[in-house]
């Protein structure tokens, strides 16, 4: 009876007779009692699952995830290996442990080694994985603040909130000396047909295709444009045309001088359109058709500072060239440093044509000027280039309204023309000498240059309005003093720079 209720109080402890028992725990191996072996004898098997006697009922009644009688402060001998099987002896498990540590080939001697290897690896290992994460972070955050729209930007009246980047792309630290370019009344007269949707460049300009820039050099007393060159960027057809325009062209409707030559038009033009570089800009636009997009200026005392800084100018010269009657500069092969280059540039009296021939002399250091750039973006990098072009700024050896971003687009885009990608051409003409002379309103007697206009609108409807519409005679203000044309040696004066470098220099006065 005591047998049957203890088994009804172990199917109460652990529900329904029907349900299985949970998974036994660890099994310890029970050492039998010295009365367990009187009673089995010594060494006798003991069933695993034979209920231990009724005086440790209490024990097992408190715990119904135990199936027998375990001994309280007793440990096993081995550890449990299964639920029905042998226990094997030490000698046994040994040589079970030894073999499986050689099929893995690893020694227990290094166990003690590991950790510290391990360790020693994570030492080197973490810091890095740290100062990258930092590092990579720290990029994340910057290019985030860089591109948020956190700046005002404004321009012609129009005010917008821009990133960093941009609102330094947009940023014309040289624009302050001359101003801003007027284009309100320009009209291009693009040619749709020939227009292309896209150039490419992305640059503000007036005409998709090309991109023009009008370079003024002032003399020494800032006051005439002794210097001028209209510079057109083609950029679908990858080539760069400059128009020099002779300094004595007669345009008495652009300037109040009673000379009324173009090099006047900056400083005597018209009173009421400022600032003065818009005087010049309007000129070319009525005269000559073609719409400015950015202009650059300088003078003759920054262009020594300007050949200094990129290390001179290699030319060769046929004869020296003795400047002011004092002053010279050796024939052969040279390299002008700042001054040379400002006295080879103004050198006038003795070439035979005189400002012609100045300014076909000067066509010759513009080519000298152009292979220099070339080689220096050859064998040194763009990357120089660009360096030039921050002295340049720091400096403020020149004025001009462009960008950050458009001036080194057009350095970069120039830098990969050849010297046979680049022509020059003058504007038309012939001067007044002889029985053909030019008196001026205040009823002095003046040299000045008669523009030829039919053969100047020929060579701009050629070159210079590939994507407009040709230019008429009702489209140009052009006044042709000399319409009975004596000399045409002026008409086709187109070269490529490549033949300027290696043709011979202007002719000389016989003395």
């Amino acid at each position: 009876m005591n047998e049957m209720d203890n088994n009804e109080e172990i199917i109460e402890s652990t529900g329904s007779s029907q349900n299985k028992p949970k998974p036994l725990r660890k099994l310890k191996r029970i050492q039998p009692s010295r009365a367990e072996q009187q009673h089995t004898g010594a060494g006798s098997y003991a069933p695993q699952h034979e209920m231990p006697p009724a005086e440790s009922g209490r024990q097992m009644a408190g715990s119904g995830n135990e199936r027998g009688y375990i001994p309280k402060h007793e440990a096993a001998p081995h550890p449990y290996v299964g639920k029905h099987e042998a226990v094997p002896d030490d000698a046994e498990y040994r040589r079970d442990y030894a073999r499986h540590v050689e099929e893995m080939e690893y020694d227990p001697e290094d166990e003690d080694e590991l950790p510290k290897k391990k360790k020693k690896r994570s030492n080197w290992r973490d810091p890095l994985v740290k100062t990258l994460s930092i590092i990579v972070s720290l990029v994340l955050i910057c290019v985030l603040v860089l591109n948020l729209p956190i700046l005002w930007y404004k321009k012609n009246g129009v005010k917008e909130r821009v990133s960093i980047i941009t609102y330094f792309k947009r940023w014309q630290p040289l624009v302050e000396i001359e101003g801003e370019i007027d284009k309100t009344n320009i009209d291009p007269k693009v040619n749709t047909n020939a227009m292309p949707d896209d150039d490419g460049l992305d640059l503000p300009q007036l005409v998709e295709g090309q991109y023009t820039v009008l370079f003024l050099g002032f003399d020494e007393d800032v006051f005439n444009t002794d210097v001028m060159w209209v510079c057109q960027f083609d950029i679908l057809a990858g080539k760069l045309r400059i128009l020099q325009i002779p300094r004595d062209s007669a345009v008495p409707d652009f300037t109040s001088s009673p000379n009324t030559k173009f090099n006047s038009i900056y400083s005597l033009g018209d009173p009421n359109i400022n600032p003065p570089i818009n005087r010049v800009v309007n000129a070319i636009y009525q005269c000559f058709g073609i719409p400015i997009d950015a202009y650059v200026t300088t003078t003759c005392f920054d262009i020594v500072d300007l050949v200094d800084c990129v290390g001179g100018i290699p030319m060769t010269l046929d004869a020296p060239i003795q400047y002011d009657g004092v002053t010279v500069v050796d024939s052969g092969d040279v390299v002008l440093n700042g001054v040379q280059a400002e006295w080879f540039i103004r050198y006038r009296q003795g070439w035979l044509e005189g400002d012609i021939g100045r300014m076909q002399n000067q066509r010759r250091f513009m080519a000298a000027s152009m292979q220099k750039m070339l080689d220096i973006a050859k064998n040194e990098g763009k990357t120089k280039l660009y360096s030039y072009m921050k002295q340049i700024y720091d400096h403020k050896w020149i004025a001009t309204d462009m960008s950050v971003e458009d001036l080194s687009k057009l350095i970069d885009f120039a830098s990969n023309l050849s010297m046979d990608s680049v022509q020059v051409d003058m504007i038309p003409g012939e001067g007044s000498d002889g029985t053909k002379k030019y008196f001026g309103p205040d009823g002095h007697e003046y040299s000045i240059f008669s523009i030829h206009l039919q053969e100047t609108l020929d060579l701009l409807n050629k070159y210079y309005r590939p994507y407009q519409q040709k230019l008429t005679r009702s489209d140009t203000a052009i006044i042709e003093w000399i319409t009975d044309h004596a000399v045409s040696n002026y008409d086709e004066k187109t070269q490529t720079l490549d033949e300027v470098l290696n043709g011979a220099e202007p002719a000389r006065t016989p003395n």
